[in-house]
């Protein structure tokens, strides 16, 4: 088994046109997808006391994720409201709420150390405590979405062992000169992924291709590419191949978008 631990961001997806909000967010969704394929996980973020954090809150301590270093604090919490196209999110107004409140003590830095994996985002405010998290981790993945230039990349790929990043284009050949830029910073392996492109990873050696799996009906992409990067991780880091984890992560992936939100979890809308 691998333990995995998340820290950084998480949120509340309000989907307007359902009257329903899910739970979510990049540092959260990894470890919870984690633990379902039946690895410890635990999560460590800030939340707020009101319907939205509390939500986060109750789902992961449901879902058996360890949130012992959870804060729940006065405030609002982060949530972004959600519509979707044809199966797609189309995100609108957006709060980040308390997440920017982050500040990892010693005791917290500890309890880090003790994972295989450390997960965070580049919504994760995590920027001052990245050399910290990467003295203490044995493997730290971070998940850039498509917040990236070249400077931010520059600046973060060094304490990095497992890179994530969201480039969509039409050719997902094209992400190769993107890659060899994100390697020469010193990454272990470096994932792109382009939606229907499927996804390009380079494990410093080799390129692979992992296309899409084709699913009957779309519900919600939300969370597919959390998922992708959760179940490649855990089974590369079990000891399987680097194909063999590319193919299980595009099945993870299409069953993600078989349901609404990251991990369900619905609830009805909370009139702010």
């Amino acid at each position: 088994m691998v333990r995995v631990i998340g820290v950084g961001d998480n949120t509340v997806d309000r989907y307007l046109h359902l009257g329903k909000m899910f739970p979510g967010g990049n540092s959260l969704n990894v470890p919870v997808l984690a633990h379902r394929l039946g690895h410890p996980a635990a999560y460590l973020g800030w939340l707020a006391k009101d319907p939205h954090g509390l939500l986060v809150y109750n789902s992961i301590y449901e879902e058996g994720i360890d949130v012992s270093h959870c804060r729940l604090i006065e405030g609002e919490n982060t949530n972004c409201e959600v519509t979707l196209k044809d199966g797609d999110r189309v995100f609108g107004d957006y709060s980040e709420g308390v997440c920017d409140q982050i500040a990892l003590n010693d005791e917290d830095l500890n309890f880090i150390s003790t994972f295989d994996l450390v997960h965070t985002s580049v919504y994760s405010f995590i920027t001052p405590f990245l050399k910290q998290l990467r003295s203490l981790s044995k493997v730290l993945s971070y998940d850039f979405s498509q917040e990236w230039n070249g400077d931010s990349l520059a600046g973060t790929l060094p304490f990095v062992d497992i890179a994530l990043i969201s480039n969509p284009v039409e050719n997902i050949d094209e992400n190769k000169e993107l890659i060899n830029y994100a390697s020469s910073f010193g990454p272990d392996i470096i994932f792109v992924t382009s939606g229907e492109q499927g996804a390009l990873l380079y494990d410093g050696s080799q390129f692979y291709h992992q296309p899409i799996l084709p699913v009957e009906k779309v519900v919600d992409t939300l969370g597919a590419g959390d998922a992708f990067a959760a179940r490649f991780m855990v089974d590369y880091l079990g000891g399987l191949s680097v194909q063999v984890a590319l193919q299980n992560a595009a099945k993870s992936a299409a069953e993600t978008c078989m349901y609404y939100g990251a991990f369900g979890h619905g609830a009805p809308l909370y009139k702010k």
